[in-house]
């Protein structure tokens, strides 16, 4: 039987100091189908250069209405 898979939505805005071991905390998971959705803000931080590192993830900077409109963002890609 094939897994589900299922996606990882994260939502940033100048969050460099803890994205990292957000992306770090899914990697360490043991389930293996999944995707990583990050949806930032327009970081102005080293945000963008961590997300920047990962190969496997998913994500977009651009401005948003704030957390929830984040949110939908990244379940719409889903």
């Amino acid at each position: 039987m094939e897994e589900l898979k299922i996606s990882i939505v994260t939502v940033s805005l100048n969050h460099g100091n803890y994205i990292e071991k957000a992306i770090q905390s899914v990697l360490k998971q043991d389930y293996k189908n999944f995707e990583h959705i990050i949806i930032d803000g327009v970081s102005t931080d080293n945000t963008i250069e961590i997300l920047k590192k990962y190969k496997h993830l998913k994500w977009i900077s651009e401005k948003d209405e704030g957390q929830s409109d984040a949110l939908n963002k990244g379940f719409k890609r889903c």
